[in-house]
Parts: C-alpha cells; structure tokens; sequence
C-alpha cells in the first residue's frame, strides 16, 4: 500500500486522468504552458530584454525550445510503457505541433530578422553552411509531419501514416547535429542533448521489435 490508498495500480488509477478529463483539464493546461515561453521571448522584446544581440537571443531560444518540445514528445511512449500513463499518448500531437511552431519561429526569425528575406544570401547559407543545411532539412522533414498531424490524414494515409511519422527520428538527431556544428566552444549542453536522444531512440528498440513480431 501506499499512504493508504491500496496497491500502487490502484493508486495510478486513481490520480491517472481519463481520456475526457486529459481532453477537457490537462489539454488546456499543457496547451497554455506550451505558449509560456513564447510569451516570455514577446515580452522580453517589449521591454528591450533581448541582450546586446536581439535577434541571435531570438534564434537560439526559438531553436532551444523546438529541440525541447522534439524530445518531450519522442519521450512520451517510454514513459507511457514505463508508468502505464495511457493518457499521456493524447498530449503527444499537440507536443509535436509545438515543436514544429517553435521551429517556423526559429526559421522566421533568420529569414526575416536575420537574412531581410534575402533569398540569395538564405540559399547560399543552406548550401555553403553545413549547420543550416541539416536545420532547413530538418524543418522540411518535420513539415509533413504537421500537415499530417489530423484524423482525415490518419485515415488518408492508413499504414503509410505510422512511417511518415518515423521521420521525426532522424529530424530530431539533425536538429541536435544542428545544434552541435553550431556551437563554438562549450559543446557540453548539446552533447547533453544527444545523449537524451540516444537513450530515447534505444528506449524504443524494445517497442519497434515487439511491433515487427506483432505484424508477422
């Protein structure tokens, strides 16, 4: 027992949100907390808290945070098999979709506040830079993964839907690949980063050969 409530399944029944209540209470909640550093960074601009560099404040952050909402939302099905947190699976869209808005807002403040929508210099840089090659083709990955992120999609899609959905693995290690080659000195957070990434993807191996089993 613990604390009195019986055994611990019943325990996590208890306190485990159904699939309404994660709709209707925490939906909601994770939704507005998803925005929060949105806000902060449009705040911060008002008040002239962006640093010496505006806009490498802004490029960095809206970055940092799309690599945030990537991880959070790959980690959802280990915790899930984990805890046995069903509930948590009806966050997952929405996490991505994060993701994805926070990484356009990454790309918007370079093409606009950074390049001035200079197409010339913006395609050389993808070219010519190796860290902005693996970041743009990390949005183009993560882009049909967004536009797909819908019931009619699902069902459009049938099968198809699971491995176009897979991209989001080698979009995610880009991303952190990104992160490194940008990096100059300290490569200790982004290493952090691809160290949780490892885990992650090795903490699915169990779960994609149990698939494959299921399937023959």
């Amino acid at each position: 027992a613990l604390f009195g409530y019986g055994s611990e399944k019943k325990l996590l029944t208890m306190f485990s949100p159904t699939t309404r209540q994660t709709r209707r209470l925490v939906k909601p909640l994770v939704f507005m907390l998803s925005l929060i550093p949105f806000l902060i960074l449009i705040w911060r601009g008002f008040q002239d808290e962006l640093g010496a560099n505006p806009v490498e404040t802004l490029t960095h952050e809206t970055g940092q945070w799309g690599l945030y909402f990537l991880l959070i939302t790959l980690a959802i099905t280990p915790i899930k098999k984990l805890s046995g947190m069903l509930w948590l699976v009806g966050l997952r869209r929405m996490l991505g979709l994060f993701a994805f808005f926070y990484a356009c807002l990454h790309l918007t403040v370079y093409t606009w506040l950074d390049q001035y929508f200079l197409w010339d210099a913006i395609i050389e840089d993808i070219f010519k830079r190796p860290y902005i090659t693996l970041g743009f083709s990390a949005w183009l990955m993560l882009l049909p993964l967004a536009l797909t992120s819908n019931r009619f999609s699902i069902r459009k899609l049938g099968t198809k839907w699971k491995k176009l959905h897979r991209l989001v693995y080698p979009a995610t290690l880009m991303v952190v690949f990104h992160f490194i080659w940008l990096v100059k000195a300290d490569y200790a957070e982004p290493l952090l980063y691809l160290i949780i990434l490892t885990l992650l993807l090795l903490a699915r191996l169990p779960i994609m050969f149990r698939q494959k089993i299921l399937q023959r």
